[in-house]
């Protein structure tokens, strides 16, 4: 048997740790192991993959981002990239294929298993956004990226007595920014699951100072609606193969900051962490849950279960359809966002 393995989407720390799972599983059966080059482009393209040696993965358990390199290739986009897609895994040799990505990623392994293919997938995304799984790779070191950053932020918002907006990613959940925020302390928390207006963000803001709190840290999500902000949804976006704005160019938290300044007349500065985010070691969490899904992903292709997905349930590993998982996204529910409304 030859197992193939590729990574979609966006880097998400962990990665390497579910690579290293799988690939030590199937060393222990003597089954080998090719990896894909760049997501679904090494797929669309022939002779993109690679055999890996059980050797390689030594060493990548605290290493981020991807070995096999990733994109945002759509098959599903553009005429004749789907049959390419099995051509070439026919071609390789490739008698099963492990998906590990978010919803774009496993929107195509799901149409993969609709055409009867052998794919099984592994839930990655910082966004946290996907269904039926309580956790997907890469979520909880964003979180924490999120969390060291407002701990640092306080002290300097604190001694220029500023309103510090930081933007962070999450796309069309709030999940990033929540968690981050109310494990950083944030003063308020602005995500897409739960609009706002400007004034009531700059009511909060002159409701701290009057109580002597001189200074306050907002978090926003990159894809949160703000009244009150230039219309967003108005202007032109660019977009990738899937269809999402690249939100990174849209400057919710720069827009913010300057109009909380405006309304309120306190100095007010943005951070945007970007990419920070994605990047650098995975957490303690992240290695042991990916390394515990890879191992589950390589036991579905073991036992032919094909179209199915490791989820995290409690603290065990469960098996799901992919199709369920994609089927919708999973948003920030009200009572966690009334929580964090406790702190402001």
């Amino acid at each position: 048997m030859r197992l193939g393995v590729l990574t979609g989407g966006g880097d998400a720390p962990g990665l390497n740790a579910a690579i290293r799972a799988v690939v030590r599983k199937a060393q222990a059966d003597g089954v080998a192991v090719a990896g894909v080059r760049n997501g679904w482009a090494g797929l669309v393209e022939p002779n993109q993959t690679r055999a890996i040696d059980p050797h390689e993965v030594s060493g990548i358990l605290a290493v981020g981002g991807t070995i096999l390199g990733t994109s945002r290739v759509n098959p599903l986009k553009s005429a004749g990239s789907m049959e390419a897609v099995a051509t070439n895994m026919r071609a390789a040799g490739l008698d099963a294929l492990i998906t590990l990505g978010g919803d774009d990623t496993l929107s195509v392994a799901r149409a993969l298993a609709d055409r009867g293919l052998p794919v099984v997938g592994v839930p990655k995304t910082m966004d946290n956004d996907l269904q039926v799984t309580e956790y997907c790779i890469g979520f909880d070191s964003a979180v924490a990226i999120v969390t060291e950053a407002l701990d640092r932020l306080h002290t300097t918002a604190a001694a220029h007595h500023r309103v510090m907006v930081v933007e962070v990613m999450g796309r069309d959940t709030g999940w990033v920014a929540l968690m981050g925020g109310l494990a950083g302390g944030a003063d308020m928390i602005v995500v897409p699951e739960f609009p706002v207006e400007l004034a009531q963000i700059a009511t909060h803001l002159r409701g701290r100072r009057s109580r002597g709190r001189d200074f306050s840290i907002v978090v926003v999500a990159e894809g949160a609606t703000i009244g009150g902000l230039t219309d967003f949804e108005a202007e032109p976006q660019a977009r990738d193969q899937f269809g999402h704005a690249l939100l990174s160019r849209r400057g919710i938290g720069a827009q913010l900051a300057e109009a909380l300044e405006a309304a309120t007349g306190f100095e007010a500065r943005v951070t945007v962490l970007g990419y920070t985010q994605r990047g650098g070691a995975p957490t303690a969490y992240d290695r042991i849950w990916a390394t515990r899904v890879g191992a589950a992903a390589y036991d579905l292709v073991k036992e032919g279960r094909y179209g199915k997905i490791p989820v995290k349930k409690g603290d065990g590993v469960d098996v799901a359809d992919i199709a369920d998982v994609v089927s919708s996204q999973r948003r920030v529910p009200s009572d966690l966002y009334e929580l964090a409304r406790v702190f402001y």
